[in-house]
């Protein structure tokens, strides 16, 4: 089998994985595209862990990992998405900037809001 095949398919594969993580604005796009540039890693170890003819099968046995750990990550992503989408009701990625700290202070509050109320959209803390 000559190598030239797979890396090319993988090397396609990766290149549009990397467009999608880079165009797209839908996080779950995004996260198909992350999911894309991991297969395209997974064609690559197998690949070479036939043409090297590996006793081991260090390449397939890596890529079990790695399906593993996608399979976590795409999990994790997928409910952070969801929760995301269903607080402010879009899984644009523009539009969570707002979720961001603000760079003014380091607990996220702004220096305009005086120091004994508690910002907008956030739940006072009960101390006992």
């Amino acid at each position: 089998m000559h190598l030239a095949y797979p890396a090319v398919l993988a090397a396609l594969l990766f290149s549009i994985g990397v467009y999608g993580v880079l165009a797209r604005r839908n996080a779950i796009l995004v996260l198909m595209s992350v999911e894309l540039m991991l297969n395209a890693v997974n064609l690559n170890l197998v690949a070479f862990d036939v043409w090297l003819r590996d006793t081991l099968h260090a390449g397939q046995a890596l890529t079990l990992f790695t399906i593993a750990i996608a399979a976590a990550e795409i999990g994790i992503g997928l409910a952070i998405v969801l929760m995301v989408h269903r607080n402010k009701g879009t899984a644009d990625i523009d539009r969570l900037r707002d979720t961001a700290e603000h760079p003014d202070s380091p607990d996220g509050t702004s220096d305009d809001a005086p120091a004994n109320e508690t910002p907008t959209g956030e739940k006072a803390e009960a101390t006992a």
